[in-house]
């Protein structure tokens, strides 16, 4: 996935991944996450995500990053939010109801732009990506997090041969061997969801299975 075929879903209303309630596994699993009261979790490839709104109700800062000005700009207006914006470096800042959200690129973040987050969310980043972006996205993106960061992960897993992404798969054990350097991972629960999924059904997909893991950052 590229800069423009991104663009170009959001320009065209191709936006199947987007939900219009909070993702279920998210609040099942938040609590057991270990994230501190407040912390302030980020959010990568955030598009337009109730699932932001959804933390912030639980007292958490939420800062996003997504590259489509429309996904931005319809977040803020369908939560009636009206923003402050300003900018940086890693691009326009929209700020409104304790959530911001950068309209700019997740790999030209840093640890400074990171530092203040103490937990993470990825519902739809690293299954958005084909195997070599997943790579550099894991690599470039998550040692930018302090230290005891904490957070979710939620991905998909079917055979690989029977669609053409995105979203990807992405098996256990390659989250494990992606993470494992800097993270501690616990799968939390593996579930099989094929039935609700019609248009995975349509494609010929045989098998589905959504996982949540946990992720705590080691100190070093």
């Amino acid at each position: 996935m590229d800069r423009d075929f991104w663009l170009r879903r959001w320009q065209d209303n191709e936006i199947g991944f987007h939900q219009d309630q909070p993702t279920p596994l998210l609040c099942k699993h938040w609590a057991s996450a270990g994230i501190a009261d407040g912390a302030t979790v980020f959010v990568p490839l955030a598009g337009k995500s109730v699932d932001m709104v959804w933390l912030a109700a639980q007292g958490h800062r939420v800062l996003g990053v997504e590259l489509s000005p429309l996904a931005v700009e319809q977040f803020f207006a369908e939560h009636a939010l009206m923003p402050e914006i300003t900018e940086s470096r890693y691009g326009l800042h929209h700020r409104a109801g304790g959530i911001e959200l950068i309209l700019g690129d997740a790999f030209g973040l840093d640890a400074e732009a990171l530092a203040g987050c103490g937990a993470v969310y990825d519902r739809a980043a690293l299954i958005a990506l084909p195997p070599d972006l997943r790579a550099r996205y894991v690599d470039a993106l998550y040692p930018c997090l302090p230290a005891h960061c904490r957070g979710l992960l939620i991905t998909l897993d079917y055979p690989p041969h029977e669609k053409e992404g995105p979203p990807f798969p992405v098996p256990e054990a390659e989250v494990r061997e992606r993470f494992s350097p800097r993270w501690d991972v616990r799968l939390l629960e593996r579930r099989d969801i094929l039935a609700t999924q019609q248009s995975f059904i349509d494609e010929g997909v045989t098998a589905l299975e959504t996982c949540v893991y946990g992720l705590a950052r080691r100190s070093a």
